[in-house]
This record gives C-alpha cells, sequence and structure tokens, in this order.
C-alpha cells in the first residue's frame, strides 16, 4: 500500500495537469473567413430604367356568334372572321401579323327560368393582331368593329416595343452604376475600401404597361389610341468584395 499511494497521487496531479494547464495554441486561435467566401463582402441590387415610345400595337381581338346550330354558329362566324381579316388585310396587316389564339363551339343555355333552357350554340374565335401603324390603329378598329357589330369583340391591347436593344444597354448600365453606388455609400459608411466585384445577377423585367399621356387626335372620328411610354427595367444583384 505505501507503494500505490505515490502512484495514485501522481495519476492525479498528471490528470489536474491536464485540466488546468495551458490549452494548446492550436486549439485557441480563431480562423476567419477568406474575403471572397461565399455570403461574405458586400451584396446589393441596382436598378435601371429607361423609358421609351412603343411602336408597335397588339390587340386582341375576335367574333363571338350565336345560332340556332352549331352548324349556323360555324358559318356565321367564319364569314364574320374572314370580313375582319379583309379588312386587316386592307389596311397592310401582314400575314405574320395575324395569329389565331383560340377557338371554341359549345351550347349556350338560359338559366333564368326553373329548367335551364337551351337558347343555341356559340362559336368564338380569338385572334392577336400585330399593328405597326399606330396613328392609324383606332380608325382601323372602328373599321373592324362596325364590320360585325356586337359579333366583334375586342378583349383589350398591349403596346411594345419591336427591338428594345439600346434601351435595354442604357438601362443594365444605368443598373450597375446604381449597385455601384450603392455599394461604394455602404462600404463608407463601414469604414473600409470597396473591392472588386465577385458575382454579378442580371434580372430583367417584362416592359411595363404604358403611362397614358393626354394627346390630340389625329381624327376626331376615330377611337383615339394613346401609346404613352413604356419602361425597360434591368435589376443587377452585384456582389463586392471587401479591399484591404
Amino acid at each position: 500500500m505505501r507503494l500505490l499511494l505515490p502512484l495514485v497521487a501522481l495519476g492525479l496531479l498528471g490528470t489536474a495537469c491536464a485540466v488546468g494547464g495551458t490549452v494548446p495554441p492550436a486549439a485557441a486561435q480563431t480562423s476567419l473567413p477568406p474575403l471572397d467566401a461565399p455570403g461574405s463582402g458586400i451584396s446589393v441590387t441596382g436598378e435601371g430604367r429607361v423609358a421609351g415610345t412603343p411602336d408597335v400595337l397588339t390587340v386582341d381581338l375576335g367574333v363571338s356568334v350565336l345560332g340556332d346550330t352549331a352548324q349556323q354558329a360555324i358559318a356565321d362566324a367564319a364569314d364574320l372572321a374572314a370580313r375582319v381579316i379583309t379588312i386587316l388585310e386592307q389596311a397592310g396587316v401582314a400575314p405574320g401579323d395575324r395569329q389565331t389564339t383560340s377557338y371554341a363551339v359549345h351550347p349556350e343555355y338560359d338559366y333564368s327560368g326553373e329548367r335551364q333552357r337551351l337558347v343555341g350554340y356559340r362559336v368564338t374565335n380569338a385572334l392577336a393582331v400585330k399593328l405597326r401603324d399606330l396613328q392609324q390603329a383606332g380608325a382601323l378598329l372602328d373599321q373592324v368593329t362596325a364590320a360585325g357589330g356586337d359579333d366583334v369583340v375586342v378583349h383589350g391591347i398591349r403596346f411594345d416595343l419591336e427591338d428594345n436593344q439600346a434601351m435595354l444597354e442604357d438601362a443594365r448600365t444605368a443598373a450597375w452604376n446604381d449597385a455601384r453606388a450603392k455599394a461604394e455609400q455602404l462600404a463608407a459608411l463601414a469604414g473600409v475600401t470597396l473591392g472588386d466585384p465577385l458575382s454579378m445577377v442580371e434580372r430583367l423585367d417584362p416592359i411595363s404597361q404604358p403611362i397614358y399621356a393626354r394627346t390630340e387626335a389625329l381624327d376626331e372620328t376615330a377611337t383615339p389610341i394613346e401609346p404613352g411610354e413604356v419602361d425597360v427595367v434591368v435589376r443587377v444583384d452585384v456582389r463586392f468584395a471587401i479591399g484591404g
């Protein structure tokens, strides 16, 4: 027993040294992520917006005919659609600027009484028409609707730009300048130096609906069509490094 006690004490002393001793230098160090690590740096979003005058008008129109029989409705709708297309051709609308978007034949019922009653059969034929002469668009729509009266329906119009490449480049430049300015401000506020861009993602917004402006009608008898302006919008998400 007198030999065991010193050995046990020595073991306890060694354990105490291991627990209370100095932590190895490697375990005490805290490593910082590199400046180009994912998520580090200054991340901003820049926006560029350029307004322009649209040069193309797309009209969603169609015929909607009710007949006593399906065959009659189909024949009447085909005749009316042919008249509408003839008017478009005479106005110089090219075949490539006309596209059928839907066609349907279905029974139509009257539900006002105690029991449903078959009224007839309705045929709808929808067409998307691209008009490039915006000054004559109102007069052309009047001719089309006059050809079919209540059986011609205009569902809506959309303005667009045939070639928006130049506006897109200007909007992209504005978006980059906006992102750079924001990043420089944030770097100055944080007291650091802005480094090089590490990543960049571009996002394009759909061309916005026109902002209508009051304009003088070219022909007081024609339906006024005012193109207004459309916006081309580019957004860029940029992550900059923090300089040394």
